[in-house]
């Protein structure tokens, strides 16, 4: 299955229902790595940019946040700016943690984040909101993939106690009864594991906390809310790209990270048994069929979407994660909400949601993009 993710590329095409959007979350993380993958047809920047609406766009708009949108959120600003003469969209991909702390101390006009926010954060929003609070739209997303790097392994598969008790340091030995079981007729070394984990508060670590969590939960005891890696044991390194990076150059590791890292850096990834018929590939269409039951826990103005990260569907790959702009309902700073409405009308359009195939990504399912489509040009 070495880069048979490739085929995450092809999800924006099947969407004939709400699936159609299913999230392929791009690569995070800092600039050494964050290169998106070439454009199929090289002029949707253009076009896409012909039909932006500036709607009274200027000036600098600062966010921060999800490292797993960074590839699309370049493309969506060199897009912007190429529309809207005068505007600069700054995005810094720190992690969601980092994101939703600048928000909430008033930094940024908006935050990306792979997770929505906790009561507590909403609560602490309110400071800065003025007279509302921080709401979760959904913008993009996709499967979270475990990447590996293993001689002569090209199709591992792992189930979800296995994966816990690897993350978790029960299991250290590539040729462990366990795996093996899983794979019939591997040649597994007698070698350690390396697993590799995020040193950085990552929404990316908290959807994947939240899998093991529901899909193993007699081997993963750690909170599935943290945002910060909880077990003992494995390797940290910074954002995606840095677990990326250090996946594709140690020989017996594994680690976690958007599926445009693996396809970006040629890593292959593992197929999930899930109990279905099938161990399923972390592909975007896989994701598609897991991400379509996703049902709205938000009100009002808030998306916040809950998922099954427990699915056995055929062919649904469960380790999903979907990343939200974070913006305050109310009491946005007057001289930055211009921007940020044209901004993110562009982004949650069909136009933006189109370049997002480009990249790895996926389109928003079709319902659940015409929800955001509304609530955006009511932001106040």
């Amino acid at each position: 299955m070495k880069l048979s993710r490739k085929n995450g590329l092809r999800a924006s095409a099947i969407g004939a229902l709400v699936v159609s959007g299913a999230l392929v979350l791009s690569a995070c993380g800092s600039d050494d790595n964050s290169a998106a993958p070439d454009k199929k047809d090289g002029g949707s920047a253009s076009a896409a940019a012909s039909d932006i609406a500036c709607e009274g766009a200027k000036g600098q708009l600062l966010a921060a946040g999800s490292s797993a949108q960074k590839n699309a959120m370049d493309l969506w600003v060199k897009n912007f700016q190429a529309a809207c003469s005068g505007v600069e969209i700054n995005y810094q991909a720190i992690g969601s943690g980092g994101g939703i702390t600048k928000f909430n101390q008033g930094q940024v006009a908006f935050a990306g984040s792979d997770s929505a926010l906790k009561e507590e954060e909403v609560a602490e929003s309110q400071k800065i909101c003025k007279g509302g609070k921080g709401v979760n739209l959904p913008m993009v997303g996709g499967p979270v993939a475990i990447g590996y790097k293993l001689e002569g392994v090209d199709n591992l598969v792992l189930d979800a106690p296995t994966l816990a008790k690897i993350f978790d340091n029960k299991i250290t030995k590539w040729n462990d009864p366990a795996i093996t079981k899983l794979n019939p007729g591997a040649k597994l070394p007698d070698s350690t594991i390396q697993a590799f984990h995020r040193s950085d508060e990552s929404g990316t670590t908290q959807n994947l906390g939240k899998y093991l969590s529901e899909a193993a939960p007699a081997d993963w005891k750690h909170d599935p809310k943290s945002k910060s890696w909880p077990a003992q044991g494995g390797q940290a390194a910074n954002g995606s790209s840095g677990v990326a990076t250090a996946v594709k150059d140690a020989e017996g590791s594994i680690g976690y990270f958007e599926l445009s890292y693996a396809t970006a850096n040629k890593i292959s990834t593992v197929s999930i048994n899930t109990g279905a018929a099938a161990p399923v590939a972390a592909t975007s269409e896989n994701a598609s069929k897991a991400i379509a039951a996703a049902k709205v826990k938000g009100t009002g103005s808030d998306l916040a979407l809950s998922l099954d990260y427990a699915t056995k569907a055929e062919g649904a790959y469960p380790i999903v994660l979907v990343t939200y702009e974070i913006a305050c309902d109310k009491g946005n700073k007057a001289e930055t909400l211009p921007t940020l409405k044209a901004f993110l009308n562009y982004t949650v359009s069909e136009e933006g949601q189109k370049v997002l195939a480009d990249a790895g990504y996926a389109p928003l399912p079709a319902e659940i993009a015409a929800k955001v489509r509304t609530i955006v040009p009511t932001l106040s």
